[in-house]
């Protein structure tokens, strides 16, 4: 990205979030440009539209920065969410690390990632400071809305031995396409038979919207 370009990034940033900590990555069209941890590009569709991207220490205990991309219709309505995380523990709690379960370990696009998906309504309130908190805030000030139900899958990606930091890429897709609801994908508080098959898909989705490339 052209300098020019970066200054009205970070003025963007400051003004909507306040003075603090700038986001490192570079954004040119649907990319995101990483130097570090990992240095890599992460590509999205043409389609998806950028709405923004912070910097903050979550909850006082690591370092986090997110970038946030939208596809939607023409009333701004979400119809598909890319929300990429970089994060890292801060230096001040060296006995935090990264946990999840091994049973979620997987490959995508080739490196090891542990791999989750869910499905939820998103008139769940986020929890205050936290990371989708955040990203509801940047949806908002571009006039953005999502859609009353979702299922999103959510990669990560453990980047040192001591699994202090990671990168995160949660996707999501409006429920209603699929025919299913919230309610109907339950029974008896267990996930029906209809889940299992969506979770392939969504995977096998997200595997052809995201691409991690090497860095040029």
């Amino acid at each position: 990205m052209r300098k020019s370009a970066m200054t009205l990034f970070a003025l963007g940033c400051a003004m909507a979030f306040g003075q603090g900590p700038q986001p490192e990555r570079a954004i040119q069209g649907g990319t995101i440009i990483s130097r570090r941890d990992p240095a890599m590009r992460i590509e999205l569709p043409r389609t998806a539209k950028y709405v923004g991207g912070d910097r903050w220490e979550l909850y006082g205990i690591a370092d986090c920065e997110i970038h946030v991309f939208v596809e939607a219709d023409v009333k701004k309505k979400v119809r598909h969410l890319y929300w990429v995380q970089f994060e890292q523990y801060l230096s001040s709690r060296p006995e935090l690390q990264h946990n999840y379960k091994t049973q979620e370990l997987a490959t995508f696009a080739g490196f090891d990632t542990y791999v989750r998906s869910q499905f939820g309504k998103t008139s769940d309130p986020a929890k205050e400071g936290s990371d989708l908190e955040h990203v509801h805030t940047l949806i908002r000030a571009k006039g953005y809305t999502l859609p009353p139900e979702m299922i999103n899958l959510r990669l990560v990606r453990l980047l040192d031995h001591q699994k202090r930091k990671e990168l995160m890429i949660i996707y999501s897709e409006d429920l209603a396409p699929t025919g299913q609801t919230v309610d109907g994908l339950l029974a008896n508080g267990q996930a029906s038979d209809a889940w299992a098959m969506m979770q392939k898909a969504i995977l096998s989705r997200a595997e052809r919207r995201i691409h991690l490339l090497p860095r040029r």
